[in-house]
């Protein structure tokens, strides 16, 4: 198969990641299924968007994953998770790490709650919250396209653990596009056509904004 036909299906991502393995990938497959079945229930993605499903949010959010591999245990908030993501594809990807997806829309937790269920993903948590209703901090905070990234940031600061202990210091990893509401501080800015040829990747980028930098 070419990597142009790989782009609807899970094998576009076994050619960015050919470590995963044939269990992660049988996950990975039943993601499609899953969710154009939710789709007709309830708007978790684009109803003109559920074809790219695989590129545009699988693969987006395993982008991640290109920057750093998270350690045993490492615990994660998924702040905004809408549809679960990148906290699905992270947590199959990354079976021995803890990820916590939480976002205010009821309907879409439910949602995400069933997902998770039925992939028997046992390694995350999803509670309807609003960010100033968590308690408790993480080694890192990922999103995607919440908010600005100024108004993100100022919603999770609080929530970051100070001690580290993976290749990157706690902090922030934000999926953005190529808006220009960077913070006025040191951050580090990866632009995903380093990883991924696709031209839906020429604009977008992950941030990571670190614990020495949160105050």
């Amino acid at each position: 198969m070419d990597l142009q036909k790989k782009l609807h299906t899970a094998s576009i991502l076994s050619h960015y990641f050919p470590e995963l393995t044939t269990s992660q990938l049988e996950l990975f497959n039943r993601l499609g299924s899953i969710y154009k079945d939710w789709n007709t229930k309830i708007n978790l993605i684009s109803r003109k968007d559920i074809v790219h499903l695989y590129l545009h949010h699988v693969l987006h959010g395993l982008a991640i994953a290109k920057v750093i591999t998270f350690c045993a245990h490492t615990k994660i908030l998924d702040f905004g998770t809408g549809g679960g993501f990148p906290g699905i594809p992270l947590a199959i990807m990354f079976p021995e790490v803890n990820f916590h997806l939480v976002d205010a829309t009821a309907k879409k937790i439910k949602a995400v709650q069933s997902i998770v269920r039925t992939l028997g993903l046992k390694n995350i948590s999803v509670d309807w919250a609003r960010g100033e209703d968590l308690k408790g901090v993480y080694d890192f905070v990922i999103g995607r396209g919440v908010a600005h990234l100024a108004l993100f940031y100022h919603w999770v600061k609080d929530k970051i653990a100070k001690e580290n202990k993976n290749s990157l210091y706690n902090g922030i990893l934000y999926l953005k596009g190529p808006s220009s509401d960077y913070l006025p501080i040191s951050m580090d800015v990866y632009p995903l056509h380093r990883f991924f040829i696709e031209p839906f990747f020429r604009e977008k980028y992950l941030v990571h904004v670190y614990t020495t930098l949160i105050t």
